[in-house]
């Protein structure tokens, strides 16, 4: 009598099967707070976000010097990084491409902040070798 085998591929993940994943779980930290919002543009990929990337935004936060936000400038929404000089108290928004150049204060400019960026998801777009 012959042996049986298995016809398919054996997942070497079976043995580490846990609950489901849970992004809201993993990305949201108070999700009363919590928003997301499509990224468009390429000002900041530098920092690795890229256009159509799904921000996750935390408007409970205070934005620091450094931190990525979501602001309204003179009515026009934006992603960039927040930039605070200690010494003159001067505000700037900063893309993370060399083709864009900051947005500096000045004047009768307006500057709102919606929230700090905590999480970038985006889908992976380019070929798998050998797939």
């Amino acid at each position: 009598m012959a042996s049986s085998v298995v016809a398919g591929f054996p997942s070497p993940a079976e043995q580490y099967v846990e609950r489901p994943l849970d992004l809201n779980e993993l990305l949201v930290a108070r999700p009363a707070a919590t928003y997301f919002v499509r990224a468009a543009g390429d000002s900041m990929t530098g920092d690795g976000i890229r256009d159509g990337d799904l921000l996750v935004v935390d408007r409970s936060l205070d934005p620091e010097d450094g931190s990525i936000v979501i602001a309204c400038v003179d009515g026009e929404f934006t992603v960039k990084r927040l930039r605070r000089d200690g010494t003159s108290g001067a505000v700037r928004l900063e893309a993370a491409n060399p083709a864009y150049r900051p947005i500096e204060f000045a004047g009768e400019m307006e500057l709102r902040v919606f929230g700090v960026v905590t999480a970038v998801v985006h889908r992976f777009v380019g070929t798998v070798e050998g797939a």
